[in-house]
């Protein structure tokens, strides 16, 4: 409750600056009277400014006849949006409000007051994640007063701390151009004895397309072990279905672990997991782990963070396969124009199994950018290279160890304002290329996907 009244006081209407942009109330003019009855003349500015009035001093009921009126001037319709949700948040009509202010943010995702306002909502729902979300983004805003930005550094840290559930499910059709992830040749030279003669691949090892039912499952659970600690439980699965079973693709992973709050800023994570994979019906790996994470969040809603990793898996299909990987990574990311969020990461990965063939080292960076647009659209670009070496050649193929580049490439276009019961569309397109010195490991993948999202 004390976060509450904090909130509402700092984000409170005042008659000086109520909404977005409005004009000061006006008297309107005097007019004749017939009968004991007079009428006067208004504009809709002048309506909208009386209602900014009263909303301003909390009479809400005498505001409503006005609000609904100027529905009718389109022009006018985010301030009028604006004031009807305020108006419906504190009249305990949150889910209104929520409505009306993600509805101004679908043309004007630049508005950070609007912003400030369905975050209040959406923790008032109960919904911490996506409050902290919002308020992240508004953060950026440098125009922000200076006791309203620490009070939201504030609220964000409260939230943090209040966040106990979160799931997302995500489900679609995928028409994809590579379904197996085999070569792009249909020959490749093989090493007998000193010569390089050519080998005619069979249809399972060639590139074939396909049209896959897809589906990724995402959760997360908080619970409190000390002031400082957290149990922090996620889970995560992801999976696609194709005509019969050869390239069918699932996997999960269940990882739990402490969370511990360091500072207001810094938070430091510890987890095991454990993994399993099938590809083909057939059980792919069978492993599990550690890991260790550590993030700092900046006052501007910036924020870095890194992480080790460490797995052991067991191979279903070759002993040759089963081994060690550990990986690091650092990340940046940046709030920009309080609607979107770039990163970049660098990665490393050593990969340790049983056959030194297939044991190598791989350095990358990923870049990308996400986040609102006006009309409604959500729009997520990223873009990844990375360079493979081995240490061992696979000698039926050549005397030198194995080199591969690797790209990637994704854009996705999502439509907020468009909600089926609570889903919403998105469509998705990946492009993968590997260059490898082996001809076998030359692959490239266009992948589409249309889906629908929904967050709880």
């Amino acid at each position: 409750m004390r976060l509450m009244r904090t909130l509402m006081a700092v984000l409170g209407l005042a008659a000086a600056c109520a909404s977005p942009a409005l004009a000061e109330p006006t008297t309107p003019p005097a007019a004749p009277c017939v009968d004991g009855t007079c009428t006067y003349h208004v504009t809709p500015e002048q309506m909208l400014a009386e209602a900014d009035r009263l909303v301003s001093l909390h009479l809400f009921d005498e505001a409503a006849p006005l609000l609904k009126a100027l529905e009718a001037v389109p022009q006018l319709s985010m301030e009028r949006r604006f004031l009807q949700g305020y108006s419906a948040v504190e009249t305990g009509h949150v889910d209104e409000a929520i409505a009306l202010f993600r509805a101004i943010l679908v043309d004007h995702p630049e508005q950070t007051r609007v912003r400030l306002e369905l975050a209040r909502a959406l923790e008032m729902k109960g919904k911490y994640g996506s409050a902290d979300h919002h308020f992240r983004l508004a953060q950026e805003d440098r125009d922000l007063p200076t006791d309203i930005a620490l009070s939201v550094r504030a609220t964000r840290g409260v939230l943090r701390d209040r966040r106990s559930f979160g799931l997302t499910l995500d489900m679609g059709l995928a028409p994809d151009t590579n379904i197996n992830n085999g070569a792009n040749a249909d020959t490749v030279d093989v090493n007998f004895g000193g010569f390089l003669l050519p080998l005619t691949l069979n249809k399972d090892a060639r590139k074939r397309s396909g049209i896959g039912q897809s589906a990724n499952i995402n959760t997360t659970y908080r619970t409190r072990l000390s002031s400082k600690t957290k149990l922090l439980v996620e889970g995560d699965f992801q999976g696609v279905n194709y005509k019969g079973q050869a390239a069918d693709d699932f996997a999960l992973q269940l990882a739990a672990g402490p969370e511990i709050t360091l500072t207001d800023s810094d938070t430091l994570t510890l987890q095991g997991f454990g993994l399993q994979r099938w590809y083909g019906g057939k059980s792919a790996s069978t492993g599990g782990g550690a890991r260790l994470g550590y993030q700092h969040d900046y006052e501007n809603g910036n924020r870095i963070g890194l992480s080790v990793d460490g797995r052991y898996a067991v191979s279903g299909f070759s002993d040759s396969y089963t081994g060690w990987s550990l990986s690091a990574q650092a990340a940046y990311e940046r709030v920009i124009a309080r609607s979107m969020i770039a990163y970049a990461a660098v990665f490393g990965r050593r990969e340790l199994l049983n056959s030194k063939s297939y044991s190598g080292n791989e350095i990358g960076l990923n870049l990308g950018i996400g986040g609102d647009l006006p009309k409604g659209v959500s729009l997520g670009v990223s873009a990844g290279v990375s360079h493979a070496s081995y240490d061992a050649p696979v000698l039926i193929f050549s005397n030198s160890p194995r080199k591969d580049w690797r790209y990637n490439a994704r854009v996705q276009l999502g439509l907020r304002s468009v909600r089926l019961l609570g889903f919403s569309p998105s469509v998705t397109y990946n492009f993968n290329r590997v260059d490898s010195s082996l001809g076998l490991y030359r692959t490239d993948r266009h992948r589409v996907r249309f889906g629908l999202v929904r967050y709880f």
